[in-house]
């Protein structure tokens, strides 16, 4: 049966002359292709992995969702926005999978396989196995399937940053702290290597899960931080990133119960979100830390964070994990009712062990703040200053921004200053930017 394209509202209304008319209908329609590019970037994950399961190529289904949004582009300016516009994407989109497959050789074999998911509104899975740990979830099997071990593990985050997190190679980049045309090599070899090795669109089983879920832990988690601190962009939050992680993460929690790091990440989240609604103000600018009013902190998404890290507890047999040593730290913030409660001496050691368990340079830069605040300015800048010729953290604002909070704190303004513009000058969103800029005019 043939899906029903969602109806639209009309963008125009009647206007008193043409002049007036054409003015009105030129402004709404770039406020439509405004709309296309939002609800695209929102929407496109749950496109991509709704069309990866008719067609079986994450390349193939990426290439029908961008279909989708050139039409979309075409219609919207004209027709209006749909009244449910994500619907109408994966329609569209889905439509043109069906088509595809209906022109491959082995037309009806696909056919039967995708039977009843030519409805866009409901959905049945006909094709998946009946096994026990199967879980019914497009989303959750994208993620598995662009972390198959036949990619590195470079291509498998980059990759699904892309399909699931949205993220543009720039962004990615950003994440990675490595250069673009890097990122972009990666992620197109991965899918070439996804199609030609004929990787299953499936959430794995037994020893193959296992052996995925470091990388999809990892995806999750970037995916998250993407949400929590947008890498470019005029709004600091992405909040459905946020969702999305925080959902496949509970998802996998209740899929391998047994694996401590997956309740670790679980816990990490459920804390780092529960600050959402405080870590901006009335006009989005962003709130640090010390600022925050923490009565606005979710107390239900504290304790479910509580909650996962002791799960975590009582399934570790040796020493924690790194997302566990996080949800750590981020529970001694969520145990201090005011910001001078908060035990930075425990946070630090905290860093010292993830340190030991995870090195990288923005652990030791974290590190860093954490002894600020237990042993004072003086110390941290030491560890500062041994960062500054670590190539990954060459374009990264948060080193000159916590460098400059540190020579502030000593009284060397003018230095303060100039590291204030520079993180500035680095910044690439429009929030944070705002912020250092701000920061270094209380330097004067």
């Amino acid at each position: 049966m043939e899906e029903q394209q969602p109806t639209v509202t009309p963008v125009t209304q009647p206007v008193a002359s043409g002049a007036t008319r054409g003015a009105v209908g030129a402004v709404e329609a770039v406020e439509a292709v405004e709309a296309v590019e939002t609800i695209f970037r929102i929407e496109s994950p749950r496109i991509i992995a709704g069309v990866s399961r008719i067609v079986r190529d994450v390349g193939i289904a990426e290439e029908l969702a961008q279909d989708a949004l050139v039409a979309a582009l075409e219609q919207w300016p004209r027709d209006g926005v749909p009244d449910n516009p994500g619907a109408w994407l994966t329609t569209t989109a889905k439509r043109r999978a069906i088509d595809l497959v209906r022109r491959r050789e082995q037309y009806a074999r696909k056919l039967a396989e995708v039977g009843r998911d030519l409805s866009v509104t409901a959905p049945h899975h006909l094709d998946e196995p009946s096994d026990p740990d199967d879980i019914d979830d497009d989303l959750l099997r994208l993620v598995f399937t662009a972390c198959h071990p036949v990619l590195s593990a470079e291509a498998r985050i980059a990759l699904t940053l892309r399909l699931v997190g949205g993220l543009t190679t720039p962004e990615i980049a950003r994440a990675f702290l490595a250069p673009e045309a890097t990122v972009a090599q990666r992620i197109v070899r991965a899918k070439r290597t996804l199609a030609t090795k004929g990787v299953p669109f499936e959430v794995p089983y037994g020893p193959d899960r296992e052996a995925r879920l470091g990388s999809v832990l990892e995806v999750i988690y970037l995916v998250f931080n993407e949400g929590y601190a947008a890498t470019a962009g005029d709004d600091l939050l992405r909040p459905a990133l946020c969702e999305d992680a925080l959902r496949l993460a509970r998802v996998l929690a209740e899929l391998m119960p047994k694996e401590p790091e997956v309740h670790g990440l679980v816990s990490l989240l459920e804390l780092q979100e529960s600050r959402a609604a405080a870590r901006t103000g009335p006009s989005g600018e962003p709130v640090l830390l010390k600022d925050q009013n923490r009565r606005r902190w979710n107390r239900l998404l504290i304790r479910r964070g509580f909650a996962a890290l002791g799960r975590a507890s009582a399934v570790t047999t040796g020493p924690p994990g790194p997302y566990a040593l996080q949800a750590a730290i981020a529970a001694c913030h969520a145990q201090a009712y005011a910001y001078e409660d908060t035990d930075w001496r425990q946070i630090a050691t905290l860093y010292g062990l993830l340190a030991t368990r995870s090195p990288s340079p923005v652990v030791e830069l974290n590190r860093a703040v954490a002894v600020s605040m237990a042993e004072g300015p003086a110390p941290a800048l030491e560890i500062v200053d041994r960062l500054a010729g670590e190539p990954a953290l060459r374009d990264y604002h948060l080193l000159p921004s916590v460098r400059g909070d540190l020579l502030a704190r000593l009284g060397r303004t003018k230095e303060a200053r100039a590291e204030f513009e520079r993180a500035a000058g680095l910044a690439r969103n429009e929030r944070e930017r705002e912020l250092l800029e701000t920061r270094a005019r209380d330097c004067r």
